[in-house]
């Protein structure tokens, strides 16, 4: 940063920024624990020469806490992989079910909604395809803030809900299904060859709700990478330019998180589970009926809240999946 010609590369300053706000934070964190392990220690000796049980159980109401603030730092040390500190996308699409699994592919969106907006990050429509009677078949945010994509990693796959349908008159109990991928967005010093005969790029209406012209001309646009098959559509912007501009740059993440997969032999073959959106191949359960619990299937994790985790307290879950990575 003391170099004259650090600020002249506005990408790579901002990036080395970031970074050194994160260990600054990990440090002044380390230290002042340190400190307050150190205080109520000593607070603690002095509290059984008095035999002063009050301030004893008092003192470790306060190592409690202090375990947990600890146990977010560690948390935070997990996220050290180059691409954790970049922003993300979030393909949320529904399962086989119809209603159903689109009024729960919609519920999905809402938590991650949520979870970014408690943790003041700031979120961006790029696409999104309405269900006929409720919810969305499909929907693509763009979620930018502190550490989003090595947050939210670990969230790839199916997600199933078991419920009594709001959409059955015989009130019957349902299971839906909905998958979720993220990518992250992909720094501008991340070069990816990308050549334009690999590429078929179709124009379409958008079916969204907009302005007059959004209504009227084909702005939206649909890029298909033939080589790899990847998809990516936008039709939040106005300009057809704009929309093939935020195309490419979800294309570019989608390859080079499909790269950076196949360094750490990480690669579990994603296409195969796209493809069958159900049963066997969930990584969370959500559960409202017969009981309340939602569970994650890789980390055995469990949370009886099923409502306060779809109002966006994913932590926990995002937590047991970083400790997880190996």
């Amino acid at each position: 940063m003391l170099d004259a010609n650090f600020w002249n590369d506005k990408v790579n300053s901002q990036k080395i920024i970031k970074e050194k706000k994160l260990l600054e934070d990990l440090t002044r964190s380390y230290e002042k624990s340190l400190e307050k392990s150190k205080d109520l220690n000593d607070l603690y000796d002095l509290a059984i020469e008095e035999n002063n049980t009050n301030i004893q159980v008092e003192i470790l109401k306060e190592f409690k806490e202090l375990l947990v603030s600890v146990k977010k730092n560690e948390v935070r040390c997990f996220l050290s992989n180059e691409a954790d500190s970049f922003d993300c996308y979030i393909e949320i699409h529904a399962g086989a079910g119809g209603t159903e699994s689109q009024d729960w592919a919609n519920m999905l969106r809402r938590m991650y909604l949520k979870w970014s907006d408690n943790k003041n990050y700031k979120c961006h429509l790029i696409s999104e395809h309405k269900g006929e009677e409720a919810g969305i078949k499909s929907s693509t945010i763009k979620i930018e803030g502190d550490y989003v994509f090595g947050w939210l990693k670990k969230e790839s796959g199916i997600h199933r809900l078991v419920r009594i349908s709001p959409f059955d008159s015989g009130a019957r109990r349902h299971t839906s299904f909905a998958s979720v991928w993220i990518y992250p967005v992909v720094d501008e010093n991340i070069n990816l060859e990308i050549l334009d005969k690999d590429l078929r790029i179709d124009t379409y209406r958008s079916s969204g709700a907009g302005g007059q012209h959004v209504n009227t001309t084909d702005s939206a646009v649909r890029i298909t990478h033939l080589p790899s098959k990847i998809v990516v559509q936008c039709q939040n912007e106005r300009s057809q330019h704009k929309n093939k501009e935020t195309c490419m740059n979800m294309l570019k993440a989608r390859l080079y998180d499909f790269e950076i997969k196949k360094k750490e032999q990480q690669n579990q073959n994603k296409e195969a589970s796209k493809s069958e959106i159900g049963w066997g191949h969930q990584i969370r359960s959500y559960v409202l009926q017969p009981y309340r619990l939602v569970k994650d299937n890789r980390t055995q994790h469990e949370n009886t809240s099923p409502e306060r985790v779809l109002d966006g307290e994913l932590d926990d879950f995002l937590e047991h999946s970083l400790y997880r990575i190996k």
